[in-house]
């Protein structure tokens, strides 16, 4: 035989290095909501491709220049979130779960499929309808070179490679002296905390412009992308900040005052880059001061989903946009657009019952009982 055949295959009978798989058994809910979150994600799944945005051409080609670029900015954005939440952000918290969390980390991961296969996918669509490919390359070079929004990014991804550094050393090096289970479970939170921050912050912000020309009846068909983009983040935030909640639980009160500091100090971090992002996108349309209210207002909502009191003022926003968040089910003609009613068919297998029939009720072609 082979030597290094024969290594290998040592290795894997190490008995140190064995441990107990287990299958996900769905039958056993680990918790009380996992299964309903994942029931809804799967209800609402959709593909980029459902929603034609050729109507919209016809608005979008008479916009003028400073309008399209504010507009494209602003998606451009967008995708570079959705980008590395998909890539990083949701696989690492999914793997920071203990093994036997299968259903929880399903979930996650489903979440993190959507966020760069259907999300980011759905924003090129987008661009490749309204725009030229120089078009696009030059957008994309300048969210590269945008030091406000590369600041945004490198703090957030910066908590989810902190925690998947964590994750390498439970996993592989726990006996380590400079690893302990608190360290972990603080890295753990900021992360889930980061990425709340960016589902129901940080894109629910960026989703002001669409939905402002949503609610005027315009450029409807991207409208409706947004819209169905808001039903998958709206409960993506809920349940990160709920396993956010759970493990903020479970550290001491000392420890729970200081990570609230950092929970305010991390917000008002991101809102300072997050005010000059928006000014070098909607100053040009004169729409900053409106964008920053709508900024404090999702700031709010995601503290409350991680559980903790709002930090800045109520605020009047903008109720076209406002109205625009309403992700209830509206119903569309199939000849104009795609409404956010449509679900995935279910299915069920046929029983012996379903063929007993009354015979009162049965009529024969040739109208004889």
């Amino acid at each position: 035989m082979d030597k290094k055949a024969t290594k290998q295959s040592k290795i894997k009978l190490d008995p140190i290095k064995r441990v107990k798989y287990e299958g996900a058994n769905w039958n056993e809910p680990e918790d009380d909501y996992t299964q309903h979150f994942y029931e809804q994600n799967l209800s609402q799944f959709w593909r980029p491709e459902d929603v034609s945005l050729q109507p919209d051409l016809n608005v979008w080609s008479v916009l003028p220049e400073n309008i399209q670029d504010a507009y494209a900015k602003n998606l451009l954005v967008l995708t570079f979130l959705d980008t590395h939440q998909g890539d990083i952000g949701m696989p690492v918290v999914s793997r920071s779960l203990d093994d036997h969390f299968h259903q929880r980390k399903a979930v996650l991961n489903f979440m993190g499929a959507m966020e760069n296969a259907v999300h980011a996918k759905s924003y090129s669509n987008i661009f490749m309808t309204y725009m030229s490919n120089q078009k696009i390359d030059e957008l994309f070079h300048w969210g590269e070179k945008h030091t406000n929004l590369q600041n945004i990014m490198s703090l957030i991804v910066g908590y989810y490679k902190e925690l998947d550094r964590y994750n390498y050393l439970k996993q592989f090096e726990s006996n380590d002296p400079g690893y302990s289970e608190t360290d972990f479970n603080i890295a753990q939170f900021k992360a889930m905390v980061a990425s709340v921050y960016l589902e129901t912050w940080l894109f629910y912000s960026g989703f002001y412009y669409p939905l402002f020309f949503y609610g005027q009846g315009k450029l409807m068909q991207a409208g409706e992308i947004i819209n169905l983009i808001l039903r998958d983040e709206s409960i993506h935030g809920l349940y990160v900040g709920r396993l956010a909640q759970e493990v903020f639980e479970t550290f001491s009160n000392e420890l729970q005052e200081q990570l609230t500091q950092w929970v305010h100090d991390f917000l008002l971090e991101l809102y300072h880059e997050q005010n000059e992002l928006v000014e070098s996108i909607y100053d040009a349309v004169e729409l900053s001061h409106d964008v920053k209210i709508f900024v404090r207002y999702n700031a709010n909502k995601a503290l409350m989903n991680l559980g903790f009191d709002p930090y800045f003022e109520p605020e009047d926003v903008n109720p076209v946009v406002l109205n625009g968040l309403n992700t209830e089910t509206k119903t569309m003609d199939n000849f104009s657009m795609k409404g956010n009613g449509y679900q995935k068919m279910k299915s069920e297998m046929l029983k012996d019952s379903d063929f007993v029939f009354d015979r009162e009720k049965i009529i024969t072609f040739g109208g004889k009982k």
